[in-house]
C-alpha cells in the first residue's frame, strides 16, 4: 500500500494540481507495489497459486499506472456506521461495517467510494484479519477488461483525525483471490459500489479470452 505523498507550495505542478515530483513519485510506488505483488504470486506459500493443489502462474496484468488514479481524500463519515449484508460469491452472507465514503473526482465529475471495515466481533474471532478500511468497487470495465466480480483496493487503517487525508490508490485496484481459482469465496461488490464510469487503472482479467 502506498505511504502518504508530501504536496509543498512553489513546485512546477501537473494535473489535478500535484506537484510534478510527487505524480513521479505517485508512479514508482505503484510500480514498487506490482513487485511486490509479483514477487508474492511466484514465491509466497500463502499465494493462492502455491497453496496445494498449486496452479500455474501465468502473470497478473495492469494498466499503465495513471497519477490521475491517485487521491489524497478524507473520509465522509456516517454518524453511525452501517452493518451491511454482503454475499460471497461462494454464496455465503457476511457482515461488514459501511462507514461513509470518500469522495473522488475523475473526468470533473465527483464520484463516491464507499468505505467498509470488518466488525470488532470478526476481528476477535478471526486475529489475522487486517484492520485496514477497504473500498471495492464494480465500473465500466468490470466483466470487459477487468475481473467481473469487481475490485478491491486497501487503504491504511482509520484515523480518528476528521482532517485526515487517506491515500486512495486505483492504480492499486486488485482482483480478490476468488479471480485466480474458485475455491475461494469473495465479497461480491452491491450495487451501491458501482462507479459510472470507466476505471481503466489497477489489475486486469487475469484469463485472457
Amino acid at each position: 500500500m502506498l505511504g502518504g505523498l508530501l504536496f509543498t507550495s512553489c513546485r512546477e505542478e501537473g494535473p489535478r494540481g500535484f506537484p510534478v515530483e510527487d505524480r513521479a513519485r505517485a508512479v514508482n510506488e505503484t510500480m514498487q507495489y506490482r513487485r511486490d505483488a509479483e514477487e508474492f504470486f511466484r514465491n509466497s506459500p500463502a499465494s493462492p497459486f502455491n497453496i496445494e493443489p498449486a496452479v500455474p502462474y501465468e502473470g497478473v496484468r495492469w494498466f499503465p499506472p495513471d497519477p490521475e488514479y491517485y487521491f489524497l481524500t478524507k473520509l465522509a463519515r456516517y454518524e453511525a456506521p452501517e452493518t451491511v449484508k454482503v454475499v460471497g460469491t461462494g454464496g455465503e452472507s457476511r457482515t461488514q461495517l459501511r462507514i461513509g465514503y470518500f469522495p473522488i473526482m475523475i473526468g470533473g465529475t465527483q464520484y463516491r467510494l464507499n468505505v467498509y471495515k470488518d466488525t470488532d466481533d470478526d476481528i476477535r474471532r478471526h486475529p489475522q484479519l487486517a484492520a485496514h478500511l477497504s473500498v471495492w468497487f464494480t465500473d465500466e470495465t468490470t466483466g470487459r477488461e477487468t475481473y467481473e466480480v469487481g475490485r478491491y483496493v486497501n487503504v491504511e487503517p482509520e484515523n480518528p483525525d476528521p482532517d485526515h487525508l487517506y491515500a486512495v490508490n486505483l492504480n492499486n485496484a486488485y482482483n480478490p483471490y476468488c479471480a485466480y481459482r474458485s475455491s475461494y469465496s469473495c465479497a461480491i461488490p452491491t450495487e451501491d459500489d458501482h462507479i459510472p464510469v470507466a476505471i481503466r487503472a489497477g489489475e486486469l482479467k487475469y484469463h485472457t479470452e
